[in-house]
């Protein structure tokens, strides 16, 4: 018998792909997923699946010791676009579902958990080339502001309880299998698709918004990587800075010409500008490199070519 494991959120941009990496490493059976809504049917018919309100303390309790459960992947949330349209709905979402899996952990229900940060824990006054694991936080989105305070709370509960918890700070995530979900760094994953399917796209950042990026198999790595390491390596009790590439969506549009020549954008700024220009341009993840060996392996050509190899089929 593996470890038996419970992902919520499991439906969304990287819960999917990181429950179907877990349960072939640790087998279909002993990896719960769980969401407020059905998910793909690659993830629902490869293991057992819950409708779970992350919000509800007494329906996620109840998985967890329904299928004593030992280890727990919190990836419900709402993110940065989305949450600035409804700030109290994602305050709710984000910080009350963390505090809910903290006290299963405190309460020694569960023993390990997963929680992811972001780059939007950063705003406008931190060092936006290289920015240091440990640095000015003064986040300006809805999105951040939780994800700040779940740092502190994920901290906290070490520090106070105990509870192994573990984190990585993602930044801008690209992956052809699942759509955009409401973040401001999902154009790198929309821009994809319309060079595919109409050789042209409308870009709602500049041409020189620089973002910290990476590509899913590099993201989905670091987060079972982290949970794999032994606790006494983990340094870092709020989260680590996890880097991959930085890019602009000039640069992205050149990478992507190199495969289709006539590809045409436009730049139409919105409200997600702001948002952007908050956050750094690249990221020092150095205390991940010493404490759990992460590196990335993918560079933005080499993830141009897995998206359209992919998305082309």
């Amino acid at each position: 018998m593996g470890k038996s494991i419970l992902i919520i959120g499991a439906c969304g941009q990287i819960g999917t792909e990181l429950t179907l990496a877990l349960r072939e490493r640790y087998g279909n059976d002993q990896v719960i997923a769980s969401d407020i809504r059905e998910g793909n049917q690659s993830l629902m018919e490869s293991g057992p699946f819950e409708i779970l309100d992350a919000t509800d303390y007494k329906a996620v309790e109840n998985v967890v010791m329904h299928y004593e459960i030992e280890e727990v992947y919190l990836m419900a949330a709402m993110l940065s676009a989305t949450a600035e349209k409804f700030p109290m709905r994602a305050w709710d979402l984000n910080m009350n579902s963390l505090f809910h899996v903290l006290n299963l952990a405190k309460d020694k229900k569960i023993n390990k958990v997963f929680w992811p940060s972001s780059i939007a824990v950063f705003g406008p006054t931190t060092p936006k080339e290289g920015t240091p694991q440990h640095t000015i936080m003064e986040p300006s989105t809805v999105y951040g502001i939780s994800k700040q305070s779940g740092e502190r709370w994920c901290s906290y509960y070490f520090k106070k309880y105990g509870v192994d918890v573990r984190s990585v700070r993602y930044p801008g995530l690209i992956s052809w299998k699942t759509l955009p979900g409401g973040g401001t760094t999902d154009y790198a994953i929309d821009i994809f698709h319309n060079a595919l399917a109409s050789k042209k796209y409308k870009c709602f950042l500049n041409e020189g918004t620089k973002l910290p990026m990476m590509y899913m198999d590099d993201a989905i790595r670091a987060t079972i990587a982290i949970m794999e390491c032994d606790a006494e390596k983990i340094t870092e009790r709020s989260s680590y800075n996890l880097a991959g590439m930085s890019f602009t969506p000039a640069e992205i549009t050149s990478s992507i010409r190199k495969q289709y020549p006539n590809f045409e954008i436009e730049y139409e700024p919105d409200f997600r500008q702001d948002i952007a220009d908050s956050w750094p341009s690249s990221i020092d993840d150095s205390a991940a490199q010493r404490d759990w060996d992460w590196k990335s392996q993918f560079d933005l050509d080499k993830t141009t070519e897995e998206m359209i190899r992919n998305l082309g089929n």
